[in-house]
C-alpha cells in the first residue's frame, strides 16, 4: 500500500464518516468483482448505520445470483434524491455507469475505487489502485480503514469479487497480500466450497450448449499465437441463453498451448461488436484494447468495433498481430 493510496484511503474513510445518505453504483454489463464489491460495501456501511443504496447495473448474472444482499439492490429512478456522497466502483469512466451516470449531477461528493489503470480519476476523491488485483481488494482495506466486522456475508462477497477478477487467482494481477486477505476472509467462516462450486463448478446445459456452439466458430492466426472466437445473436436465441453466459468461454480457449492472445466477438447491435481479450504471459491486452475505445488490465481488456462481426474479426486480428511485431 503506497503513500498515496493511504493519503486517499483515509479522505475516503473521512466523507464516508461524514456522510449518512449513500449511493452506489458499478459499471454496466455486471461481473463479480462489480456485484461482489458492491453488496460487501452496501452491507458494511449498514451495519454503521449508514443509508446505503445500491444501485441495480444491470441484470445480474446467473453464476452470482447465490450471492448475499442481492435484494437490497434498487433500480436506478429519476426521482432519487441528492445525497452527500456517491460511491462508483470497478468503472474506468463515467459512461461505464449507464443510466446511473446521471447520479454523479445530483451527488455532491464522488468517491471514484478502482482498479483499472485506464481509469479517468473522476471522482472528487479517488482511491484507484492498478496493482490491486481487482476492486473486491481495495474495499477490503477500506471496511478494515473504517474498523467494520467483516462477517460471513460480505466475506463471501469479498471472496467472489476477487476470486472472479485473478480467474480463481491465476492470474499474475495476483500478489501475496491477496492471498493474505482471501486467508483472513475464510477465517472469518465463508463457505469456500459451496462459493466454488457455483462459480466454477455448476454449468446450466443452455450454456454448456452456447460453449460448443461459440467453440465451433474457433479460428486461429499468426502461428497459432491468436484465438478468435464470436458469439452471435442467433446462438443466444438457439440455446436460450445471453451474452453473460459466455463468461468462461475466452479463459478456456486461451488455455490452447501456442496461443498467447484469446479473443472473443459479440455480436450487439446492427454495426456494433464488442470484443473481450486475454493473454497469457507478454501481450498487453489493454494497449490493443485502447484502440477500440476500450481498456482493461495487461492480460484481460475490452472494447466496442462499429462494424458488423465478420468485418470486426478482421479488424481485430490485423491488430492483434501488430503487437507480435
Amino acid at each position: 500500500m503506497n503513500k498515496e493510496f493511504k493519503h486517499n484511503l483515509d479522505k475516503a474513510i473521512k466523507q464516508i464518516n461524514l456522510s449518512n445518505k449513500i449511493y452506489i453504483a458499478s459499471h454496466i454489463n455486471p461481473d463479480g468483482d462489480n456485484i461482489g464489491s458492491t453488496l460487501a460495501l452496501t452491507m458494511a456501511l449498514k451495519k454503521i448505520h449508514k443509508k446505503v443504496i445500491p444501485l441495480l447495473p444491470g441484470e445480474i448474472p446467473r453464476d452470482y445470483r447465490f450471492l448475499p444482499g442481492l435484494n437490497l439492490y434498487e433500480d436506478y429512478r429519476k426521482d432519487l434524491e441528492s445525497v452527500e456522497l456517491f460511491i462508483v466502483l470497478d468503472s474506468g469512466d463515467e459512461d461505464r455507469l449507464g443510466k446511473n451516470k446521471a447520479l454523479l449531477e445530483i451527488s455532491k461528493n464522488i468517491l471514484n475505487i478502482d482498479h483499472h489503470v485506464s481509469n479517468t480519476n473522476f471522482g472528487d476523491i479517488n482511491l484507484v489502485h492498478e496493482k490491486m488485483s481487482s476492486t473486491g481488494e481495495i474495499i477490503y482495506h477500506l471496511i478494515k480503514g473504517l474498523h467494520i466486522e467483516i462477517d460471513p456475508d460480505i466475506a463471501t462477497c469479498l471472496y467472489t469479487a476477487i476470486s472472479t477478477d485473478t480467474g480463481s487467482f491465476l492470474y499474475d494481477n495476483v500478489t501475496a497480500d491477496t492471498h493474505e486477505i482471501i486467508a483472513d476472509l475464510i477465517r472469518v467462516g465463508i463457505d469456500k466450497a459451496n462459493i466454488n462450486i457455483e462459480l466454477y463448478g455448476s454449468r446450466s446445459l443452455e450454456k454448456t450448449e452456447l460453449f460448443i456452439q461459440v467453440l465451433s466458430t474457433l479460428k486461429l492466426y499468426n502461428d497459432n499465437k491468436i484465438a478468435i472466437v464470436h458469439v452471435t445473436k442467433k446462438m443466444l436465441e438457439e440455446t436460450g441463453t445471453v451474452l453473460d453466459d459466455t463468461e468462461g468461454i475466452i479463459s478456456f480457449v486461451r488455455e490452447i498451448e501456442p496461443v498467447e492472445v484469446a479473443c472473443i466477438l459479440k455480436e450487439s447491435e446492427e454495426k456494433k461488436t464488442k470484443i473481450s481479450m486475454r493473454s497469457k504471459k507478454y501481450i498487453d491486452v489493454s494497449a490493443i484494447a485502447s484502440n477500440f475505445q476500450g481498456g482493461g488490465h495487461i492480460r484481460a481488456a475490452g472494447g466496442t468495433i462499429y462494424e458488423d462481426i465478420s468485418k470486426a474479426e478482421s479488424i481485430v486480428v490485423n491488430k492483434i498481430k501488430e503487437y507480435f511485431r
